[in-house]
């Protein structure tokens, strides 16, 4: 096994290895719903606003993240793209609809009745999510 030296300390490429998937995994903002024994469906934080709840869902590496969320009636969801490739958003009921969003373009709907709502990029149509919507 091949060891690095890093002034005092000496590593096996093994734990460089760790360390680097752990690294990623936190950057990249793994949930505990992504990983064993999760739930399957992560939250999003919601931060309180004059008409209900702000969430947020950020559009990376051809990914909505996170890819499923529950929040409540009047919550307004912004989608925000960190790809340097343009995204969109939309409904697969046609609830909404984005524009092309270049890079850290927002697209916001404000949910106003409970329900289920998938949507995917039109441009890459493996690009799925869901928001959840109770009352």
């Amino acid at each position: 096994m091949k060891q690095i030296k890093t002034g005092k300390f000496v590593f096996q490429a093994s734990t460089l290895a760790i360390v680097a998937i752990v690294s990623v995994m936190t950057l990249r903002g793994a949930s505990p719903a992504s990983q064993p024994g999760g739930s399957g469906m992560a939250v999003a934080a919601s931060a309180p606003s004059a008409t209900g709840s702000v969430t947020e869902v950020k559009i990376d590496n051809f990914a909505f993240t996170p890819g499923a969320i529950t929040v409540k009636v009047g919550t307004q969801v912004t989608w925000i793209n960190h790809d340097d490739i343009p995204h969109t958003v939309d409904s697969t009921e046609g609830k909404f609809k984005s524009a092309a969003l270049d890079t850290d373009d927002k697209f916001q709907f404000r949910f106003a009745e409970p329900g289920e709502y998938q949507f995917f990029c039109r441009l890459h149509p493996k690009m799925t999510g869901k928001i959840v919507v109770q009352p």
